[in-house]
């Protein structure tokens, strides 16, 4: 994983999926929605729910917006929905593999879409691609002249983390699943905030491609981005700062 970075990938897609703030809220809810659903609505017991929660907040999501997603996810909101989550599994033009979640209450519907984006743009959605990924812990933090990279480094390691990469712009951390609250919690009772705090999913290889090749390909992630149903899009494309730019 050493010398993998997609700090430059999430500010592009951030940036874009910001831009919407409406399908932003959307798929916020959704997640506070399944995250309660499945863990509880308490998140003091529920880490995923913690991390909806606060990405939520962050994204200045309305409080009462926030306890409808939470009712919803406890089945009690007068605007219920059970929501299923989908991990799809297939490849982008130019045989680029992805992961593509969806939060849908109709899979049948968000199955016939994923695959028509992919395969107009002639991908395709096969399966089989998982095993190119690791699900990891994946935390931010933004350089400034008062972080000292070698102390958070220091903490990081300290509690656990797998992975310590110091860039110009930030430095990312990862760890695995099991030690991300620990990282996490260490590094923000040092005073560090996080301009990204996730578990996801991080390729084990990454696909290198012409820039015209790269700007088609990145096309088709945002045709998915922008699909209602679609929460992330994992892929292994290496992503210059220059495009993503």
């Amino acid at each position: 994983m050493s010398g993998h970075s997609k700090w430059a990938t999430i500010k592009r897609a951030k940036g874009a999926t910001d831009a919407k703030r409406g399908a932003l809220f959307t798929r916020l809810g959704r997640e506070i929605s399944v995250a309660a659903r499945e863990g509880g609505g308490s998140i003091e017991g529920n880490v995923r729910l913690r991390l909806a929660i606060e990405k939520a907040k962050q994204s200045n999501m309305p409080k009462d917006t926030i306890q409808r997603a939470l009712e919803r996810g406890a089945g009690t909101g007068a605007d219920a929905v059970s929501y299923e989550e989908i991990m799809y599994e297939g490849y982008l033009p130019h045989k680029v593999p992805v992961l593509v979640k969806v939060m849908t209450d109709n899979r049948n519907r968000t199955v016939a879409d994923v695959r028509k984006v992919l395969t107009r743009a002639g991908g395709s959605l096969d399966g089989g691609v998982a095993w190119q990924f690791e699900h990891k812990g994946y935390l931010v933090i933004e350089r400034n002249p008062k972080i000292d990279a070698d102390k958070v480094f220091e903490v990081a390691a300290e509690a656990g983390a797998d992975d310590i990469q110091t860039g110009d712009e930030a430095i990312e951390i990862y760890t695995s699943v099991d030690d991300f609250r620990a990282v996490r919690e260490a590094l923000t009772a040092q005073g560090y905030t996080f301009a990204s705090a996730e578990l996801t999913y991080i390729p084990t290889t990454q696909s290198s491609l012409s820039k015209e090749d790269t700007e088609q390909v990145l096309g088709v992630i945002d045709q998915l981005e922008e699909m209602d149903d679609v929460q992330d899009v994992h892929h292994n494309l290496e992503v210059s700062e220059e495009i993503a730019a």
